[in-house]
């Protein structure tokens, strides 16, 4: 499957330089999807600041960030976005048990009461879009205001992402 739009090689736009530096600082590296996003530098800029604050600047466990990434990834049949945060999410802790059974539709047993809640709110989020009180309400005992509301950007975002990567053919 060809990429849809070319990418842009990093180092070969002067102009670009100054926020290829800025993703190079954040990421370590300027990856496929940063190659696309640089056809259009305010979409990558905004999408950078965006992306680092979830994924990097939030009270949420980097365990819980990853499974959620994860699952999204799954839900929505983005294999370079769920290749690209294994590595992450093994790293944050996850067990190689937890990271293969979000593969699985039916939610695992190898997670513990909360983590089948986050998994729940990212599966209605991702597939059903509208959030039933019954689903909200079981989710909201285990964190205050603030982590709920990083849960449902880090669902949100990573949607984005991936809807991105697929729409676009980025990745393998």
């Amino acid at each position: 499957m060809s990429k849809r739009i070319a990418p842009i090689t990093p180092g070969t736009k002067a102009e670009l330089a100054a926020l290829e530096a800025k993703i190079l600082q954040e990421r370590g590296n300027i990856s496929p999807l940063y190659q696309i996003l640089l056809n259009a530098p305010e979409i990558a800029q905004g999408w950078e600041a965006l992306l680092t604050a979830i994924r990097n600047r939030n009270s949420l466990s980097p365990a819980i960030r990853e499974m959620i990434i994860l699952r999204v990834a799954v839900l929505n049949r983005a294999n370079y976005e769920f290749d690209a945060h294994a590595p992450h999410a093994s790293k944050a802790g996850m067990s190689q048990e937890k990271i293969e059974s979000l593969k699985d539709s039916k939610i695992s047993d190898v997670f513990d009461e909360k983590e089948c809640l986050i998994l729940k709110l990212t599966d209605v989020m991702t597939q059903d879009i509208q959030v039933p009180d019954t689903v909200f309400d079981q989710v909201r005992p285990y964190f205050n205001d603030q982590e709920i509301l990083e849960l449902v950007a880090t669902i949100s975002a990573y949607n984005m992402v991936s809807r991105l990567l697929n729409a676009l053919h980025i990745g393998h």
